[in-house]
């Protein structure tokens, strides 16, 4: 038994168990998704369709009222009809012969729109104008709240309902406003409307259809058993005699509301042979799968057992690129990706051996390095003590700067690249006592750097260079003494400010701005490229630290000043 299972655990195997499985889940969820999806789009869409139907059927509903608007309104502002209710308004008496022209206004409305049975007129204090036949009261019609109500709407058509005292009509009042008169109320039109008006017939067999006036009354039902609205009103779905109905509801602008109840089967019909359909292309399906599988499987794991015999080979010798193989992509990719790794391991190997060479001649040049200096230190002092022993005082103290000035430029520590003010200062010190040497009486200098910023760490020989361009540019060329000041000073709790300054030479406008031009570009020679070297080694070291950098102030004949601002609490180290 196991030696069977053993047997039968290959990739290929694996592989096409793997693929079948993935298939029945893949074909699975896709028939169920599919079914899903498409029920929901046939449902939506007879939704929608009947959403139209409502919209359409509400849109009639409006339509209908407005011809009824329309045709009311056109009583309403007949000359007339505004002539005769003016005269009635203003207290005069009517004649009967011109009551009876209000009955040719009265037959063209009734002649010219299908929906009205009949208008009444009547007056401001509820008399009946028209018919002619009648001397009834309009309260003795219907209730005085539609009066009131007519009232409120100035002018606009007001919807009754059914006529209280004939049920196979409906009423609408409106009041009649006197336009030559600013509007005022002139009396009250009422007018009767058939039920069969509002009647929809554009349905599906299997459909009802209610519409509800603005007060929630069912003016028309396909269905004689339904005649309330209010449940409808509340629910998206609704079971009549034991069927499930889905009711969709549309309200008009004018306050009017179409129900349409459809039977849910109606909304889902269709749905079985789809799902018979989607059930037969999965099992077609597959069968075809399983066929492409076995096959697919196949293809791979040749060219695969082919690469792990190169793979296994490469254990036993140097790493070896594999000839190309004809076969798929991925597999290709594959064989792809190994020969880059094998070439990738070969190069990196060559890296490595070729590092550790450098790194041997770096080693070795850093001991030579470390023995040159040595050298010279003892050489400067033996010439020290040569000199002492002849009585030479002056050019000793000379040789001692020197040795100094050496000893602080070259030293190599790994943390020597950040110093105190205390050990610049004391080098600047040292490489005036060797200018001294050359320039006598015509040099002289001050420092000043207060005890509490003695250890205040700053980038090494940060400040010579431009000590160094003080002497050079400053005294040269000069027969009168030239003094440098070199002073620290803070300017908030955070900055310090350096400055070294001269009485030398000085400088025009003109050369003043080549220099700066100079010190921000790094084009020029002599002073423009110390400061520039000065102010980028200021952003290396501090970053954001020194906004302002380095300034230059010069004036011809009187000298120079260069100020550096630092932060107390040092840079990036």
């Amino acid at each position: 038994m196991l030696s069977y299972l053993k047997k039968w655990n290959t990739l290929r195997n694996q592989i096409l168990v793997v693929f079948l499985f993935v298939m029945v889940i893949v074909l699975s969820l896709v028939s169920m998704i599919t079914l899903k999806q498409v029920s929901l789009l046939i449902r939506n869409n007879a939704e929608n369709q009947i959403k139209q139907t409502a919209i359409e059927a509400s849109g009639r509903i409006d339509s209908l009222f407005e011809q009824l608007n329309t045709a009311t309104k056109f009583v309403m502002t007949n000359q007339e009809v505004q002539r005769l209710f003016e005269r009635i308004h203003a207290g005069e008496k009517v004649t009967f012969p011109e009551l009876q022209k209000l009955k040719s206004v009265v037959n063209n409305i009734q002649a010219n729109s299908e929906g009205i049975y009949s208008v009444e007129l009547y007056t401001e204090d509820l008399k009946q104008v028209f018919p002619l036949d009648s001397s009834m009261k309009m309260f003795q019609r219907l209730s005085v709240k539609w009066i009131y109500e007519a009232d409120r709407a100035k002018g606009r058509l007001v919807w009754i309902g059914e006529d209280p005292r004939n049920p196979q009509f409906y009423l609408a009042i409106r009041r009649i406003t006197l336009m030559e008169r600013h509007f005022a109320n002139g009396g009250y039109l009422l007018v009767r409307i058939y039920k069969p008006y509002f009647a929809i017939t554009e349905v599906n067999t299997g459909q009802y259809v209610l519409v509800s006036d603005p007060e929630g009354k069912v003016i028309f039902s396909n269905n004689s058993s339904l005649t309330d609205v209010s449940s409808l009103n509340q629910r998206s779905a609704t079971v009549i005699n034991q069927t499930e109905y889905m009711v969709t509801k549309q309200s008009s602008n004018k306050g009017f509301t179409v129900f349409i109840l459809t039977p849910v089967s109606a909304l889902t019909k269709g749905v079985n042979s789809i799902r018979f359909g989607i059930i037969f292309a999965g099992i077609i399906g597959m069968l075809v799968y399983f066929l492409c599988s076995l096959l697919l499987s196949t293809i791979i794991t040749r060219p695969i057992v082919q690469l792990t015999k190169t793979m296994r080979l490469a254990n036993e010798r140097l790493l070896t690129v594999d000839p190309k193989m004809v076969t798929v992509n991925e597999i290709r990719e594959l064989n792809s990706t190994y020969n880059q790794l094998v070439r990738e391991t070969n190069h990196l190997i060559k890296m490595v051996y070729q590092k550790e060479i450098v790194r041997s001649q770096s080693e070795l040049k850093a001991l030579q390095a470390q023995i040159n200096p040595h050298f010279l230190y003892n050489t400067l002092e033996s010439l020290r003590w040569s000199l002492e022993e002849k009585g030479e005082e002056e050019l000793a103290d000379v040789v001692v700067s020197m040795s100094e000035l050496f000893r602080y430029t070259i030293s190599r520590n790994v943390n020597d690249d950040w110093v105190t003010l205390k050990e610049e200062f004391r080098h600047i010190e040292n490489y005036m006592d060797i200018i001294k040497f050359r320039f006598g009486d015509r040099i002289k200098w001050h420092l000043s750097l207060p005890e509490e910023w003695e250890n205040v760490k700053i980038p090494k020989l940060l400040i010579q260079p431009l000590v160094e361009n003080a002497v050079v540019h400053g005294s040269e060329n000069r027969t009168a003494p030239c003094t440098i000041t070199v002073a620290v000073k803070p300017v908030s709790d955070r900055h310090l400010e350096i400055m070294v300054e001269d009485d030398g030479v000085g400088m025009d406008e003109e050369r003043l701005e080549a220099v700066k031009q100079a010190m921000h570009t790094g084009e020029a020679k002599g002073k423009g490229m110390a400061l520039y070297n000065v102010k980028k080694r200021l952003q290396l070291y501090y970053k954001k630290e020194t906004s302002d950098g380095i300034t230059i102030d010069s004036h011809k004949n009187k000298g120079t000043k260069v100020t550096i601002r630092i932060p107390v609490n040092g840079g990036e180290k």
